[in-house]
């Protein structure tokens, strides 16, 4: 990877923050900074990397802010980028906010009340973390038009309507926190599919960064169950990561997992991180999901619980958050603990609409249509799901198990 690029994806929203923590304008500063990465892209081979790269690309940017603003004085929502200029030297580094940190502040501006509910966490994961529409529009199921154009909207109204840039004061963290906390695990989940997209590294990377997030925001809010719960799914998950894939680079279900490669420390971490949650008896989305894992973790570890234990956790979820991605999980459960018959009767009860490109829908009514005896079925379905993936493991593990209702 090359050094500004590699300066980029592991800075980019402290950047973005730094230079729009006090003009309000994500968009001006978003394309401030893209036009420093291209400064940089024709520079630093010539000239060498210099010794703060990030620096350099924040002073750069302003640069470009304040040439922005010469050349259209009467573009009023420049101003307050200027203003940035006045008021920080060149190579202030972010470190020292009162806030812990500019990323985390933030996700805060992003999820603040004049903002709509739906768009605050797709906002985060732009403008903090760097991801594209494309990627967003796929986290929340939507087509990346529609949400390409409701990102433009949001910032625009951010810029437009003055929503500072300011801490918010601690009485007001509280309403805004479900939307920061959907926004790093939404980060986390992008990491955590997306190897064949990134790759290992720069999947592991933005999973490691929202694990850091997410442990920052716990020292901020320690009285916050649902961010304890929501670290404890995370670390839960990311303690299997090494055990996903085989040496030969093939994708591995979690039943089959050689659980030697899974870190005990981290598991232990995540156990510890739950129980400190569950004390403060106000049970959340991310306390139970995390408490499936748990149980999943402990099923393949010590045979206990059982699979209506799992499933009975999983009805719980359903009824707290009634999300396409939680009634396909909860079906599978469920089919484990009642048989396949009773698993593939919930998810027809799915609405078609709203299935018909989700993969993991797919994915799961395949195996469960094979676990039931239905192979014609169950062929039809894998060939559905096999369509519907963009991981080349995954692919041809599901193609595998489709060979195998031939045999």
């Amino acid at each position: 990877m090359r050094p500004v690029e590699q300066a980029v994806r592991e800075s980019f929203g402290r950047l973005v923050a730094i230079l729009a923590s006090r003009g309000r304008d994500l968009a001006a500063a978003e394309d401030a900074l893209a036009d420093a990465v291209l400064a940089a892209l024709e520079r630093w081979p010539a000239d060498g990397v210099p010794d703060r790269p990030e620096a350099w690309l924040v002073a750069v940017a302003r640069r470009r802010l304040a040439d922005r603003f010469r050349r259209s004085k009467t573009d009023a929502a420049l101003e307050g980028s200027l203003a940035i200029l006045a008021e920080l030297s060149i190579d202030e580094p972010a470190d020292g906010a009162a806030f812990p940190d500019e990323r985390l502040r933030l996700l805060f501006v992003c999820a603040h009340p004049a903002i709509e509910e739906t768009i605050r966490a797709p906002l985060m994961l732009q403008t903090v973390l760097g991801l594209d529409a494309a990627r967003i529009a796929a986290a929340f199921l939507v087509p990346a038009s529609t949400m390409g154009q409701r990102l433009v909207r949001a910032k625009a109204k951010i810029r437009d309507a003055g929503v500072p840039f300011a801490i918010p004061e601690a009485s007001e963290l509280p309403e805004r926190v479900q939307s920061v906390l959907e926004a790093i695990y939404a980060a986390f989940g992008s990491g955590w599919d997306d190897i064949a997209i990134d790759g290992p590294d720069r999947a592991g990377s933005l999973a490691e960064e929202a694990i850091w997030l997410g442990r920052v925001l716990t020292r901020l809010m320690p009285d916050e169950p649902e961010a304890l719960g929501l670290l404890a799914l995370m670390l839960h998950s990311e303690a299997r990561r090494s055990a996903r894939r085989d040496a030969s680079g093939r994708y591995v279900p979690f039943s089959e997992q050689e659980t030697s490669l899974w870190q005990a420390a981290m598991i232990a971490e995540a156990e510890a991180t739950l129980r400190r949650a569950a004390a403060m008896h106000r049970p959340g989305r991310f306390q139970l999901e995390a408490a499936i894992q748990s149980a999943q973790v402990g099923a393949r570890l010590t045979g206990s619980p059982g699979p209506d234990v799992i499933a009975l956790l999983h009805e719980a979820l359903w009824a707290r958050a009634p999300r396409i991605g939680v009634a396909v999980a909860r079906a599978v459960a469920v089919a484990d603990a009642t048989g396949a018959e009773a698993g593939l009767a919930l998810l027809e009860e799915l609405p078609g609409d709203h299935v018909a490109g989700y993969q993991p829908y797919h994915a799961a009514r395949a195996d469960l249509l094979a676990r039931a005896g239905r192979a014609e079925e169950a062929f039809a379905a894998f060939s559905t799901a096999i369509a519907l993936t963009g991981d080349g493991a995954v692919r041809d593990h599901l193609a595998d198990r489709q060979r195998r209702l031939l045999s």
